[in-house]
């Protein structure tokens, strides 16, 4: 292949910089640029390189820098939870970066590695890079955000996470890149499948308007910037908003506040939630709150009827890494490391998903914060809710790529599920999205107010919903054990005489 041998002639430093700059143009189909087919050429692209690229290590290198040069860009958000204070944290936010974009982009350097190590062409890639990503959602607590099927939510392709989830669609990219890189130096047969590509990417995408339940939820979002969230001088402002916001006319069924919009502990909120139930008028209210036991604070979800009891609570589960806790906890606190958000001694894990009663509305799956970013903690739920609660405060992630992701990431665990989700998000961005991933109505960022919306039914139970990610890695680990097999029979054949 011509493009593959001419990458293969380049000098080390002209294969970090293509490299760099492929993983670079490939982000572009992540929020806020949603440019999907940059993405889709540079993934192209990417399997020419690998081509290129003759020996597992140098192999390896070209996948990790062109993970590096994609995440880089992709998690640029994540330097911004550390100058929320920065005298104290401003220090960490390069590292961190840095030492993100690293680890990630080793999961895709691996599995290049070891793609050319079993000397399967592209076909090998095709299997071992959906397998690096679904390492990468699963291992260490997982970390999943900014995967390829992102960049699709606006395209019709983005539908079929609801058939295969996104370790599935992956798996679809890479199977497509990978026969578009065989057939490159053959144009009439590269043709008919490079137009099927193009138009299912650009065909306008049309969906059809949910069918609506009756039942209105109202989604509260007070604008408090992190930085005077827990401000003495503030609280009443930021209280205010989210109560005059709650009274307001007409009357919803649902109240929806943000996480932790309730800057007390559970233990000493009885005045708040006197004043919430008041407002809401009998209207049940879902609110983020922290709570405490004798051992753990918990970062809470609780319901509150119109007597101003709490009638269920959630605790999270699924937390941050260095947000929520820090892995390593001793060895951390020796060197005086804690989490960014972590409450003092930390934050202790929920026992994991469970339904909470919303009365006429039905049972709902609530969501965290982090929580909607893994398909499989929203598959986890013990039956199926009749829609997902997500309240988040994305006011960590500053005002421009990470809310605008992390929403992103929403609308995939609604389409999966074919369920809608009702979304309060502190700083923004609020939105009901619907059971395809539409987003029906929605506050921005950086506003302070609240939207009435109408609850969508959900749709049929999905063929991802059924199976969740197990098809998907058994037919991985299938792959690999084929590749494996084939590389084991031809060194032996080597070897005879």
């Amino acid at each position: 292949m011509m493009i593959a041998a001419w990458f293969a002639a380049r000098s080390m430093w002209q294969v970090i910089v293509l490299a760099l700059g492929c993983g670079v143009v490939m982000s572009m189909g992540q929020a806020p640029v949603n440019q999907p087919l940059p993405m889709l050429l540079m993934l192209l692209v990417s399997f020419v390189f690998y081509l290129g690229a003759a020996r597992a290590g140098r192999a390896g290198l070209v996948g990790f820098l062109i993970g590096f040069g994609y995440f880089m860009p992709s998690l640029s958000w994540l330097v911004e939870p550390f100058q929320i204070d920065p005298a104290r944290d401003g220090w960490m936010a390069p590292f961190a970066l840095v030492g993100m974009s690293t680890l990630l982009a080793a999961f895709w350097g691996l599995g290049f590695s070891l793609a050319q190590r079993l000397r399967a062409g592209v076909i090998g890639l095709a299997v071992l890079w959906p397998l690096a990503e679904l390492a990468r959602g699963y291992l260490f607590t997982g970390f999943p955000w900014g995967m390829l099927p992102q960049g699709l939510l606006d395209t019709p392709v983005g539908q079929g996470l609801a058939w295969v989830g996104p370790y599935g669609m992956m798996l679809l990219l890479c199977a497509g890149a990978a026969m578009l890189a065989r057939l490159l130096d053959r144009p009439l047969l590269v043709l008919p499948p490079a137009v099927l590509a193009l138009a299912s990417v650009l065909w306008p995408m049309s969906l059809p308007v949910p069918d609506m339940t009756p039942h209105v939820v109202r989604l509260v979002q007070p604008n408090a910037p992190q930085q005077e969230k827990f401000d003495p001088e503030k609280l009443p402002v930021f209280m205010n908003r989210l109560l005059n916001a709650t009274a307001a006319d007409p009357q919803p069924d649902l109240v929806i506040w943000p996480e932790t919009a309730v800057p007390y502990l559970l233990e000493y909120a009885r005045p708040v939630l006197d004043e919430v139930a008041i407002a809401a008028r009998g209207a049940p209210v879902v609110l983020g709150i922290q709570r405490r036991d004798a051992d753990w604070y918990y970062n809470s979800l609780v319901v509150v009827n119109g007597d101003a009891q709490v009638t269920d609570i959630y605790d999270k589960y699924h937390l941050v890494p260095f947000g929520e806790y820090m892995p390593l906890t001793d060895l951390a606190s020796r060197v005086g490391l804690k989490g960014l958000a972590e409450a003092a001694g930390g934050y202790g894990r929920g026992p994991g998903p469970h339904m909470v009663d919303l009365g006429a509305l039905g049972q709902a799956l609530p969501l965290i914060c982090y929580e909607a970013v893994f398909a499989q903690d929203v598959g986890a739920a013990p039956e199926r809710p009749a829609f997902l609660v997500q309240i988040t405060n994305d006011a960590w992630f500053g005002k421009r790529a990470g809310p605008q992701q992390h929403l992103a990431q929403a609308r995939m665990r609604a389409i999966e599920q074919g369920l809608p989700m009702a979304r309060a998000a502190n700083t923004g961005i609020s939105a009901m999205i619907g059971p395809r991933g539409q987003v029906l109505d929605s506050l921005p960022l950086d506003v302070a107010g609240h939207v009435d919306a109408r609850l969508p039914a959900p749709l049929p139970l999905t063929l991802y919903a059924r199976t969740g990610d197990l098809p998907v890695l058994v037919l991985l680990l299938l792959g690999v054990g084929l590749l494996l097999a084939r590389r084991i029979s031809i060194d032996a054949l080597r070897r005879r005489p």
